[in-house]
Formats: structure tokens, sequence, C-alpha cells
């Protein structure tokens, strides 16, 4: 199951590879833009699954998720760490 949690991109490499942070947390990944119909930039929010950016994502709707998602998991006893 995927969860998609709101990635946010801190860098653009070469290739078409960027590197992401997942919500606002420390994890740093690097992943494939090769997929998105347009050019992905500094601050884009995206959705990704299996190492490929899949979607992107408008700031507030990101916001919205990574509120619900820290929101479930406070409910569940965990301190969100994204």
């Amino acid at each position: 199951m995927c969860l998609a949690i709101p990635t946010k991109v801190v860098a653009t490499l070469d290739d078409g590879m960027l590197k992401v942070t997942v919500g606002n947390g420390p994890t740093e990944l690097t992943v494939s833009g090769m997929l998105l119909p347009e050019e992905a930039k500094i601050g884009d929010y995206l959705i990704v699954h299996a190492g490929f950016a899949m979607h992107k994502m408008e700031r507030t709707e990101a916001e919205e998720s990574l509120r619900l998602f820290r929101e479930l998991s406070r409910a569940a006893g965990d301190e969100p760490t994204f």
C-alpha cells in the first residue's frame, strides 16, 4: 500500500534527478523526475512512487495532506517525523 506522503523538491540534479525531503522532515531521497509532464523546480511538492515523481501538487494541497497524516500519526500514539 502506498500512502503518497508529499515530498518537497530541495535540489535539482543531473539527468532529471531530484533531491526531495519527505514531508517537512529530515529524510531526503533522490528520485527521478522523468515521468512528470513538466520540469519540477525547487520548492515544488510531488507525489513519489517507487523512486519516480508521479505528480505535482499545489502547496496548499500538500500542506493539508501533511497535516492530516500528522494528525493520524498522533491519533495512533506516534509522534510524526515528517
